[in-house]
Order: structure tokens, then sequence, then C-alpha cells
């Protein structure tokens, strides 16, 4: 069985198709495509009622090679084929022993090894592994990567969305492909049975509105509107079910709001339509304006202090200080209202 380097894209089209191999070898930076695999194999490679004699998913750290080897080894039972999964297998006592396993795979079984980072692939069992077996190595997504991952992510549950909404999303979780993952389930459930999808959906379903959202906030911190400021501030932590959460995400949000500022200023001078200006800072062409707009107010100097107010932010929201969330918000918006009209 030659190995050679595959995608998510392919693997899991292979899964669903029921087009499995002996071997495979997962490694990478980037758990979530693998954790994705790992669970579509589950589903795909076995029914319900065969997988409590044909399944075995163990932990590098809490065995070692030969119980392994001796499970992959094995013969299934009512089943067209048995499947063993071995997560952290960076950490498996004497893996090079999977050197020969990889010659001679036992061809009723499917095994899966997943391996957290990027081996040594001249060493062994990975030269072997990489060699013969499947493999696929998973690096994580460049954040303007984010977006086009979310659409895709949409399109496959038959959404319609633009990539302002697909930028929405990035802008309002992060770049974790887990927690963007679960925002998009969360989007579902709250679309029901609709599929067109409005920047204004991702603002709702979180649990915010449309008046009182943090993209408002941003807005209105660019703006200067200073009452607007902290009324909305206030509005977003008094909806919250995690205070503390909500708070840490409209750090991000606002941190995120100000690395676009300085890009863009840092991009002055340099001749670039709207289209590739929008792109270079990681916005929509929709929004570019509001963040030229706020450039006009907001000097180089008051943008650094706004960094520096942040992490500050993030550091008591994270467990530096005993003070309330309300509280370290207000004097946040405070700080930064204070930078900007200097």
């Amino acid at each position: 069985m030659k190995g050679r380097g595959k995608t998510y894209a392919d693997l899991r089209s292979e899964f669903r198709s029921g087009a499995f191999k002996p071997l495979y070898f997962l490694y990478g930076a980037e758990p979530f495509f693998m954790d994705e695999l790992y669970r579509e194999l589950l589903s795909c490679a076995l029914q319900p009622h065969e997988r409590d004699f044909n399944c075995d998913v163990v932990y590098g750290p809490d065995t070692d090679a030969m119980a392994v080897l001796g499970l992959c080894s094995a013969y299934p039972m009512m089943a067209a084929r048995r499947v063993v999964v071995v997560r952290s297998f960076e950490l498996l006592k004497e893996s090079a022993k999977f050197a020969r396993y990889a010659r001679e795979p036992n061809p009723t079984a499917v095994v899966l090894l997943i391996y957290n980072g990027r081996p040594r692939l001249t060493a062994e069992p990975y030269r072997s592994l990489k060699r013969l077996a499947v493999s696929a190595e998973f690096r994580p997504l460049y954040d303007n990567e984010v977006p086009a991952f979310v659409a895709a992510r949409l399109r496959d549950a038959g959404c319609r969305a633009s990539q302002e909404v697909a930028q929405t999303l990035v802008d309002f979780v992060g770049t974790s492909l887990h927690s963007v993952a679960n925002e998009i389930e969360k989007l579902l459930t709250y679309l029901g049975q609709r599929r067109d999808l409005t920047p204004e959906d991702v603002i709702q379903a979180s649990g915010q509105t449309r008046a009182f959202n943090v993209f408002e906030l941003q807005r209105a911190l660019g703006e200067g509107r200073r009452e607007d400021v902290h009324l909305i501030g206030e509005r977003i932590l008094a909806g919250a079910s995690n205070r503390r959460g909500e708070a840490l995400r409209m750090v991000y949000v606002l941190h995120g709001f100000v690395a676009k500022l300085w890009k863009l200023h840092g991009s002055q001078g340099v001749r670039r339509t709207s289209r590739e200006l929008a792109a270079h800072i990681g916005v929509s062409p929709f929004v570019l304006r509001q963040y030229q707009s706020a450039l006009r107010r907001i000097s180089a100097p008051a943008l650094e202090q706004a960094f520096t107010s942040l992490l500050a932010a993030d550091y008591e929201l994270k467990g530096g200080s005993r003070r309330e969330e309300g509280l370290v918000i207000t004097l946040l918006l405070r700080r930064l209202l204070r930078s900007f009209s200097s």
C-alpha cells in the first residue's frame, strides 16, 4: 500500500464512499481536521451495533505499542472490519514497532494513527508510515483563510451566505476552527429551515441584538459616540448568560478592530483598490469605509495606547485581578475613548 499525501476533503470523501485502507497516519499542528476525520471514520466504517466488539480507541500515554498492535491484529466479530484509533500517537511507548506493521497491515482492520504535531519523518516508525500508510498533514489555517473555511462549511450545510457573513462570524468568534464550527452549529439551529444568511443572523444567533452588539460597539468607538459606547457595552453584558466569556469576546473583537485600523494606517501611501485594501486588512469591502472614517480621527499613538489597554483588560479577565467583568469593561471603554479622542 503505497502512501501518499491526502487532503481533508479526499479522506472525508473516501470514508463516506466506504473506500477504506488498512492504515492511516494523520499528523500536524491543527487538530480540528484530525478530530473531524476521526468522527467521520467511526460513523462510516461501522454500524452502531458493530461498535461494541469492533472498535477500540486508545490514547498513547495510557498504553504501549505491543498492546495496540494486538488490537490491530485482531479480526472483526460479526462485521466486515474492525477499527482501531490511536490518539496522541506521539506519546505511545515503543511506537517504532509500527514500522513493521506498516509493511504488513491487517487487511480486515482500519487503523487510524493521530500524531499531534510534526514528527521527524526520517525516523522510524514515521518514515515507514509516511511511505506505506495513507498519510496527511494538517497545518493551522492562516487567519485570512478562515473566512473561506467558514463559507465552505456553510455551503456544505446548504446555506447561502456572502463573504460578509463569513467575515462577520470570524470577527465575532476568532480563528479557532473548533470555535468557528461550534458557532456555525448554533447559527444553523437559530436558522431552522431558512438557508439565506445575513450578518445580522450571526449576531442574533449569539444572543446579542441588532442594536446592542459588539460590532455596533466598535462602530460607536470609531465614531467617538461616548454615551452610546457605554450604553452598548452595558447592554451586551446585561444580556449575557456568561458575563466573563462575553467580556472576553468583547475584548477579542475590539482588539481585532484596533489591529485592522493599525494595518490600515500602515497602508497609507500605498496604491491599492478598495477591494485590495479591504482584503489586506481583513474586512469586507462593504465595511471598509467605516474603518477609513475611524482612522481619520484616530492617530497611530492612540492605537498603540489602545493595544495596551486591551492587553490589560484581557489579563484582568483571565484572572489577573478580582474586578467584576462590568467594571473591567467600563474602564476599558473609558480608556479607549480617551485614547481615541486625544
